[in-house]
């Protein structure tokens, strides 16, 4: 399997030693959407250690070659060199015939830089259509496969994998058409509707003190929170809340707070912000959804990804 691999990605990331570069038609960059790729990440075997401990507190990057879409995250598995995660994610495919997934494995640190504990692609051409396909990939040092480096044993990812061509008439749509809106609830106020606030992670989060973060929304003085999650720099929630408005909140804005709770009673710093950012909701109601990642203000580097929906009973 890693020789097979290793033929698979010569030809997309040594050009210059093999092939010409299999240059991308520039008018398929502009197409739409033409089928969607289901990642299950399952497990990693036999990391590496990366703590000065003998452990690491490994999670798996995930990203789609030609798309500027964001990347996928798992969890943190702390201290732990046979991580199993399970978690699923779905990434929008535009040209499965040049698109390849590229996975990173990085150990997670709390002061400074995560470190990568190891990388390879797997080429969408080579996917069956609708059917789901276990890979078992051993992690590279780097994508150039004369290095001595990648002789190194750094570990094994096991994922599986589906990609879903979409039905012609899905291909006219364009994926966010064919994912439909669902409509207010009954008993919606008349000329209102339902702001749905999904509170998907968090990334390059840091506190002075400690980093267990939640967030906290407040839109019109009512106020929702995530559950808080230990040690994380990188927190991934997957929360949904729902606000009943009696008029579209175009004027509005959603105040965002992520802020750091101490597991430890009697501290000094019990709690800290580590940054917030006010949302205008002008763009919801006009959109019906958006989803995207805002930068905190009053932090580095930290970001946020929100998905707002506003629905109506129409």
């Amino acid at each position: 399997m890693r020789e097979l691999i290793k033929d698979q990605v010569a030809n997309m990331y040594l050009w210059p030693k093999t092939l010409e570069v299999p240059i991308m038609d520039p008018a398929k960059a502009f197409n739409r959407p033409v089928g969607l790729l289901h990642v299950k990440v399952l497990r990693a075997m036999k990391l590496r250690k990366k703590d000065l401990l003998g452990a690491s507190d490994p999670y798996v990057k995930l990203k789609l070659t030609e798309s500027n879409m964001p990347s996928k995250k798992t969890t943190v598995k702390q201290k732990n060199l046979n991580p199993e995660w399970n978690e699923e994610f779905n990434m929008v495919v535009k040209d499965p015939q040049s698109q390849a997934l590229e996975f990173l494995v990085y150990d997670w640190d709390k002061v400074g830089k995560h470190e990568k504990m190891g990388i390879n692609v797997i080429p969408l051409k080579d996917l069956p259509h609708n059917e789901p396909k276990v890979l078992t990939l051993d992690l590279l040092k780097t994508m150039d496969l004369n290095d001595p480096q990648n002789e190194k044993n750094r570990g094994q990812l096991e994922l599986e994998l589906t990609y879903k061509p979409f039905k012609e008439e899905d291909m006219q749509k364009g994926y966010e058409e064919t994912q439909t809106l669902e409509k207010a609830p009954e008993g919606t106020p008349p000329g209102g509707g339902l702001l749905v606030v999904i509170v998907h992670e968090g990334q390059d989060l840091e506190g002075k003190h400690h980093c267990n973060p939640s967030v906290r929304l407040i839109l019109r003085g009512e106020e929702r929170r995530t559950k808080h999650l230990k040690k994380s720099r990188d927190p991934r929630w997957e929360e949904e809340f729902k606000f009943v408005l009696e008029e579209p909140p175009t004027n509005d804005k959603l105040h965002v707070e992520v802020v750091s709770t101490s597991s430890k009673l009697g501290l000094l710093h019990g709690k800290e912000s580590l940054g917030y950012v006010q949302i205008s909701l002008s763009d919801v109601i006009s959109n019906r959804r958006i989803n995207q990642k805002y930068h905190l203000i009053d932090s580095k580097n930290g970001q946020v990804q929100l998905e707002l929906q506003w629905r109506t009973a129409e």
